[in-house]
């Protein structure tokens, strides 16, 4: 076992419901007991026009390396987020340096909304929903709970991250969301 401290540092949630993609991530990094940071970035958008939700769980550095990635499968399979996910997924189990990465990354657009890993996966939920990072079952249970009785993606994405703040230690409730309409 190592001695280093383990860093638990975030909840993503991304909920699709009516016209709108909706992504949200807690602000939180923590290093073993203790709250290193309150006000993290973890979602954002992506692609030539930010028409890509995309959120990380994970090592920061890594998931900006995979971002960028990302960014360059997008390049050059346009419009086509499912195949620039796979070649990124590819990319990630085979190549030496990328194998190395610690993270877990959300990407969803007008079409699609997968949860791409460094085994080579790439999951599209059987539900609307998908959440990764420490608060992730959480923050899944409580949107799935509310998604037939709420209209809204955001009041579900919102509600359920509080839950889910409320339960898990390394999850804050300094949300950062981002929606798209599709």
């Amino acid at each position: 076992m190592s001695s280093e401290p383990q860093w638990h540092s975030t909840t993503i949630l991304a909920v699709r419901k009516g016209r709108k993609l909706v992504l949200v991530g807690d602000g939180q990094v923590s290093m073993g007991e203790t709250v290193m940071k309150g006000n993290a970035r973890k979602v954002r958008r992506i692609g030539e026009k930010g028409e890509i939700l995309a959120g990380f769980a994970g090592a920061t550095a890594d998931a900006f390396t995979l971002f960028e990635r990302l960014e360059q499968k997008l390049e050059r399979f346009p419009g086509n987020l499912q195949r620039a996910a796979v070649e990124l997924a590819k990319d990630w189990r085979t190549d030496k340096f990328l194998r190395n990465l610690e993270a877990l990354i959300i990407v969803g657009d007008a079409t699609s909304l997968l949860v791409v890993t460094g085994r080579g996966d790439v999951l599209e939920p059987e539900h609307p929903i998908a959440a990764i990072g420490s608060g992730g079952n959480y923050a899944l249970s409580a949107a799935r709970a509310l998604y037939e009785y709420e209209d809204n993606a955001e009041t579900i994405a919102r509600k359920a991250m509080t839950i889910a703040s409320e339960i898990c230690v390394f999850t804050n409730s300094n949300f950062v969301v981002e929606t798209l309409d599709v």
